[in-house]
Parts: structure tokens; sequence; C-alpha cells
């Protein structure tokens, strides 16, 4: 376990002290032998390489990034793909300030629209000037804008030039110490090239503080300021939406917004860091805290002006990126803009810690359908009824030109005929949006718990309330139209003043107690957000943990030393851990944290038998909801064919073993007794095993049944993308599944999975399958190599289980939705708040002036 101090102590004293010592004597000693070859006994440490120019690549000063460069490098598709792409946007930049000038300037627009008519034909020429009066026509503005222009596209330049020999280095990186060729870089996912980092780090040492890297410390390099963009978006600091007078609610977080943020709090020249690994020292001394809090206002009034100036510029630049971009889009589909996107909002809310870009856009690309499906389940019959008579009387205005069209081409030379034709189409095509499907299936609740399944996050106020417009209003700001994300993006320019200055700038205190309060340092790595060390002790929420039982035993069970102000919202810290061991499987958990995963896996295999257990005394087939694993297993299999196989293969693979022999196939309990004690067993076993076949009838029944529409149609309705043959093959062998055996379902079940990933680029997980994890723990897949595939379904069934155990933890306390609302909005600005209702909580005071609760001590865990 990496040992990491606080940095909220008055000392400010450096953890990385000793090791620079350490790091000058050997850097000293490599300098002198180059110089001079050293006598063999000199105890000198010289790097000889193996190959002849080899290059060198010990002590990199600025790992963070390094390692970012080698991952984009890696995602995006090499050396020569990312040059040609920068070089391409530099001529795309000439070309729209180019052919922008030349429309605005040099088109005879009076001679183009025959005003006053011309009795011969026109040609392109007429219409055009040359070169010299083109020029002379240009004004001030004019010249003014294309002097920007210019500076601006040798701002560039530089930039990309910069790149070339940044990322020339990576390329020989990859191709001698790596050892991985461009033409094999496709093949090859980041986990094992972040493998093969590792090794080359024990033989060249680029970070020369640790001997050896973990997962967890190039995820820290890589994603050090977005894990504090994550953490403080989960304590609601972070400004993402408003409330306007009729709109509501309205997510306002767009690219130019964050890229403002981050320039204000992580790499600006005023920044709270002074590097991309050490947070200023002024930050971590509490008695400043007022002090700086006044500055950084200072600071993002600033920058919240220079947006103000700027805006008219960006707004026009963003207005013709728009048009080169989208205006044959429209012409060509407009019904793009009816689709859906997840929106900026939405990324950080539903992003882990140390979750890597490619592995989020994964499991976003597997809710996408599900998503849609449960938006488009919504539908106003208001406008249900405006839009079929829209649709009509607009439908049958463009049949009659389309038929006098076919008659007769001269049609389109009338004027306006075709601006006609096309505004039609566009009014069929939007308004066909709000007129529900025929054989739409009302089940909100399922398709909602599927897109949980795969964003991990969503508040759990919304449980048991998807069929409501609040919930489907509030999850539209997650998941909204691609038009509202494109005019959210086009009017950002003159939106991001007033957010910055009227929403970011009061909450100046509460980002300097954030960064001093939750910030750590870990040897080898620097000053990081310590929810990013997933700590369960530390940054745990009680209400999403096991408490110590019977069921759990208590070295299972972590003590949680939180409160409101330090523990993460929402599960984060809890369901983040989870992923990154399932996504890293290898990376050797702390303690605390390995306690917490093995727990939840106890948790779930002893749920299992005491489902069958209670069949066996004669429970009602109910039962199945009873326990939290089972009703996890029923959500899990709503969600699709393929897994809904995944749930068969489970209690297939198991339905031969008992209570006690599912406790030995993961933890290994001994079990003693005697000769009259093992007739009892026995007699216990074959009653267990006529149990176990009761429970899987139950389960096929109840996934099966075609009595029970909601979930049969679903099963079909969400897997929407396979051909009909495939659907109805494989819903034959998840009825017939009694008659297969175990090794055929594990070995099609990599081909019918294979469809709800269509569309992702690059596997989000290792090729391992976490051997803490629950699918593992069941022996679900035993000799068989894992597929990326499974390991997303095991998180999907980490998280519906972990949501139904916190579900009915909190039932179990009575606590209601309005007071779980109240707990998941408590961090608010602490100038919304009164003295006296601040003076009776435990949160921050209503002026801001009071101390945060430290999180840490000074000691060193």
């Amino acid at each position: 376990m990496a040992n990491y101090s606080a940095l909220n102590n008055n000392e400010g004293r450096n953890p990385f002290v000793m090791h620079e010592q350490r790091s000058t004597t050997y850097e000293q000693d490599i300098e002198e032998s180059d110089n001079e070859e050293a006598p063999p006994a000199s105890g000198i440490v010289i790097h000889v390489a193996p190959e002849s120019g080899k290059a060198r690549w010990n002590h990199i000063e600025d790992l963070d990034s390094f390692f970012s460069r080698m991952y984009c490098y890696h995602q995006k598709h090499g050396f020569w793909v990312m040059m040609l792409q920068e070089v391409f946007e530099l001529f795309q930049f000439i070309f729209v300030v180019t052919f922008t000038s030349y429309l605005m300037h040099c088109v005879k627009y009076d001679v183009l629209f025959s005003d006053p008519p011309h009795e011969v034909k026109v040609t392109i020429p007429d219409v055009l000037m040359s070169g010299s009066k083109c020029v002379a026509t240009f004004g001030a503005w004019t010249w003014t804008a294309l002097t920007l222009s210019v500076l601006f596209w040798f701002f560039r330049l530089i930039k990309v030039l910069y790149h070339f020999i940044q990322f020339w280095d990576i390329k020989l990186f990859f191709n001698t110490a790596l050892k991985i060729d461009d033409s094999e870089l496709d093949n090859l996912t980041w986990h094992e090239v972040q493998r093969r980092i590792r090794e080359v780090q024990s033989e060249q040492q680029m970070c020369i503080h640790k001997e050896q890297l973990t997962e967890l410390d190039i995820y820290h390099r890589i994603l050090r300021f977005k894990n504090y963009t994550v953490a403080m978006m989960n304590k609601n600091i972070l400004p993402a939406k408003i409330r306007l007078p009729i709109l509501g609610d309205v997510s306002i977080l767009s690219r130019g917004l964050r890229y403002n943020i981050d320039l204000i709090l992580f790499w600006g020249p005023w920044s709270p860091f002074e590097n991309n690994w050490h947070l200023r020292e002024d930050f971590k001394k509490s008695h400043l805290r007022k002090e700086l809090a006044s500055k950084l206002g200072k600071q993002i009034t600033w920058v919240a002006l220079t947006n103000f100036l700027l805006s008219p510029l960006i707004f026009m630049w963003q207005l013709m990126y728009f048009f080169f971009n989208y205006t044959d889009l429209l012409k060509r589909e407009p019904g793009k803009l009816g689709t859906r996107c997840w929106s900026q909002y939405g990324k950080i809310y539903l992003r882990h810690l140390n979750e890597l870009d490619h592995e989020l856009e994964a499991r976003l690309n597997r809710a996408y359908r599900p998503a849609v499906k449960y938006m488009n389940s919504f539908s106003s019959p208001l406008m249900a009824v405006i839009a079929q008579n829209m649709v009509f009387i607009c439908g049958g205005v463009l049949s009659v030109f389309i038929i006098l069209t076919i008659y007769d081409e001269d049609v389109m030379q009338v004027q306006h005929v075709l601006t006609v034709m096309s505004a039609l189409t566009a009014i069929v095509v939007i308004f066909r949006v709000f007129i529900p499907e025929e054989n739409l299936i009302w089940c909100p609740e399922q398709l909602l718990t599927a897109v949980l399944a795969h964003v991990h996050y969503l508040p759990v106020t919304w449980r048991s309330r998807a069929h409501t417009s609040h919930v489907r209003d509030q999850f539209g700001q997650l998941f909204q139209f691609k038009a509202s994300f494109l005019l959210n993006e086009l009017f950002s320019p003159l939106t991001t003043p007033f957010v910055l200055m009227f929403f970011l700038r009061p909450r100046a205190l509460d980002i300097v107690d954030f960064f001093r309060n939750f910030t750590v340092s870990v040897v080898g790595v620097g000053d990081v957000c310590s929810f990013a060390q997933m700590d369960i002790r530390r940054h745990g929420n009680p209400d999403w943990q096991l408490t110590p039982s019977t069921e759990v035993e208590p070295e299972f069970t972590p003590t949680c030393e939180t409160n409101q102000y330090t523990q993460g919202e929402h599960g984060k810290t809890e369901l983040s851990l989870v992923h990154f061991t399932k996504t890293n499987p290898t990376w050797k958990m702390p303690e605390e944290a390995k306690k917490f995963v093995q727990g939840i896996t106890r948790h779930a295999v002893n749920d299992l038998n005491r489902t069958r257990a209670s069949t066996v005394a004669g429970a009602a087939p109910t039962i199945l909801s009873t326990t939290a694993m089972g009703e996890s297993l029923m959500s899990m299999g709503s969600m699709g064919v393929e897994y809904s196989s995944i749930v068969q293969s489970v209690l297939r693979q198991n339905q031969m073993l008992n209570n006690s022999q599912m406790g030995q196939s993961f933890f290994h309990i001994p079990t003693h007794g005697g000769t009259a004690q093992e007739q009892q067993q026995q007699q216990q076993q074959q009653a267990a095993h006529q149990v176990t076949m009761d429970f899987e009838r139950m389960l096929h029944q109840n996934l099966t049944d075609t009595s029970m529409p909601l979930r049969s149609t679903l099963l079909t309705d969400i897997a929407e993308d396979e051909d009909g043959d495939g659907v109805r093959s494989v819903r034959r062998s998840v009825v017939a599944g009694a008659s297969t055996t175990s090794m055929s379902q594990t070995r099609a079940m990599p081909r019918a999975m294979s469809s709800s990933l269509r569309g992702v680029s690059r596997r989000e997980g290792s090729s391992d399958l976490d051997p803490n994890g629950i699918l593992y723990s069941l022996n679900c897949f035993p000799n068989t190599e894992a597929q990326p595939e499974l390991t997303a379904a095991d998180m999907s069934l980490s998280t519906l289980y972990l949501h139904e155990l916190h579900h009915r933890h909190m039932s179990r306390r009575g606590v209601r939705l309005e007071e779980q609302s109240q707990r998941e909005q408590w961090q608010m600005p602490h100038q919304q708040q009164t003295p006296s209702s601040a003076a009776s909580t435990a949160g921050p005071s209503s002026t801001g002036l009071a101390e945060r609760t430290p999180l840490l001590s000074s000691k060193k865990s």
C-alpha cells in the first residue's frame, strides 16, 4: 500500500525530500559514468542498453505528460495518424478563414440572385470578383480579423511542430523500449501496453522514487486532474446545472466551460498547482484559506471578463465551425438532431475515479440503446396529437410536390420550390420524434435498471419512480438531444462568462478547502486527490458498505471512518474500487480494499445459498426477490438475451453444489464431522440438489415465461441489433438450457454477447477475469479464457448487487426518499445557508469562514 501523508497540516513537509536527495546522488553517479568508465568495484549502477542505439528514458522528470502522451499515442492509432490529423486541422483553419472572407467580400450577390433579372444566362465567373478587386473591398474589421487569424494559425503551427517532437520521442519509446511497432499498435489493448511499461520501469527506472510502478500509479499520473474534477462534481462543488424560470433545471456544462475550469484550477499560470504533480505550498496551510479564496475569486473574475470580451469572436468561430460541420448533415439527415447523446455533465457525473477515456466510452456505448428506449417510452399525448396533424398536413403537401416533380422536372426551377420541400421534410422528420411507436411496451423501470447496470451511477431516489416525468427530465440532463447538445456548445461562449462569474466564483472558498483537505502526497506519484486512492476507510460511505453481522465475518468488513463531508456520494468510492479491480485484476489491493471486495463477493454467494435454502423450507416462488442476489440476477436476466444466458450459466455451473460447497469453492471453508454427521450431510446434499433444480426452474420460468410480456418482450427489445435468426436461436438455447452442457453454453457466450458491444473501438478491460469477482467466485467459467464481455457483465452484476444492498440497508433504517434526496444535495454553496441552520448541522458554516472538518491526520497510513 502506498504511503501518503496529509496536506492540511501547517508544517508542509515534503515526503519527497529524502527521495530527492537519493536521486541527486544517483544522477551525479550516472553523469560521471557518462564521461569515464567506472571500476568494477565502484558500486555505481550503469545501465547498458541491450541494443545499439536504443534510447534511454531513465528518470523522466514529467511522467504525467509522458504517460498521457503514451495513452494518447495508443488511442489515436500512432504517430503518422496523429500528425496527419493535426496537419489537416491546420488546412481546415485556412480553408474556413479564406472561404468565409471570400463569401463575404468577393461574391456579387446582386448578380447571383438576378436582381434586376438578366436576359442572358449567368455564369460562375460573372458572380465572382477578381483577386485585386476583392482585396480592395476589405475593411478595417476584416483586416483585424485576418491578422488575428494569422497569428492564431502560427501559434497552432508551433504547437504542431512541438507535438511532432514530443510524439516522435513517444514513437521511439514504443518501437525501442516497449518493442511495439506501429503496425501492431491497434492489435494491443492499453492494459497490455501498461504491462510492458511496468516491465520497462524495472529495467530503465523511468521513475526513480519507486522501483516498481503499479497500475494505480500510472492511472494517477494520467488522470490526476480528471480525478479532481470527478470528485468535485461528486461533492457538488463545480457548477453543472442551473435553474431557469421557465425551463427548470438546465445542464450548462460545455467543452468551453470545462476548458476554462481546467485553466483556472489546474494548468493555468495562476492555478493552485505549480506543476503537473505538486500543489502549491500555500494551499496546504489552513490559515491562508480566506486569502487564497479571495485571490482565486479575483482570478475567476479576470477569466470571466476575458471570456466576455472575446465572446463575440469565439461565438463567430463556433458559428462558422457549426456551419461547415453540420450543414451537410442537416440537409441529408435532419432527423439526426432528434437523436440523443451523453452530455458533458453526464460524462463527468457517470465517470468512475481512475477511469480512462476509452473505458468510460465503452460503458456509455453499452448503455446507449436502453437509454434511448427509456427516453422514447415517454410521450406527451398533447404533443402526439399536434405532431400527427403536422405530419399529416406537411406530408400531404410534400407528396404533391414530389409527384409534380416526378411528372415534370421543370417544377424544380420554380422559385423557392426546393426551399419549401426542404423545410417540409425537416418539419416531418422533427415532429415524428413526438409520435410514439405503435408497438411500444411500457416498461420504464426495467429499462432504467438496464441503464444503471452499464452506467453504474443513478440517484437512489429514482428507484421505483422511473415512470415519472421528474425522473425522465432529470435523466434527460445526462442524456440529452443532439440538438440541445449542439446548441449548448454553440452558445457556450456567451454563457461561460456568466457561469464563471455568478456560479463558480462564489464557491472559491469551497474549492480552496477541497484542495487542502482532499489532497495527499503519494510516494513516486506526487500530490493526488485523496478520493482517487479509493480508500474505503477514509472516503467510503457507510450506507454503501456491509455491516458486521452473522452473514459476513468481521474480517471481511472494513471500518469506515468518514463523515458527511469526507465520504463519497452515490457510492462513488465503492463502485470505483470495484470497477478498478475488475479492469486491473492483477493490481495488488490494500488490505482494506481487499476486505471490502471479498466481503461483497462472499455476501453475494451467501445470498444465493440463502435463496435456495429458503426454497427448501417450502417458500413461495417469489422468494427470488427476497434476497439481494436473487433480485440482482432477475434484473440482470431482463437486460437482454446475452445477459440472461449468463444468469443461466451461473446457475447451471453451480447446480451440483450445496451451500457448504459453494462457500468452499471460493473461501475454502473446511468441514468436519463423524459418520452420523456424514450421513446427515449426504441427505442434506440430496435435498439441496433438488432445491437447486427447483430454484433453476423458477428462474427459467421468470426469465422466459411468455405469460410475462414485459420481461420476455424486453429481451428482444434491448437486443434489437441482432438479426431475427440470431435472436430466435439464442432464445431457443435459453429456454432449452437445461438440456445443454455448461461448456457449450460458455463457448457460445462470446458470440451471443458480441452484438451488445458493436461500435466499441477499444476494449476497456483486461483479458483476465477478476479473481475476486462474483462470476469467478461462482465458478461460472472455470476452464475457458475469460472474455472482456464477461468482465463487463461481472461489473454490471456487481453494480446491481451493490445498489440492491444499499436500498435494503436504507429501507431497514427507515430512511425515506425525501431524506435520501437531502443527503445527495447536502453539499450546497455556503452562502445559501443561514447561520442558525449552519450551527445546527455538521456541515460548513453559513458565512463560509469556519474550517471544514479535516480529512486526514498528519500520520502516514
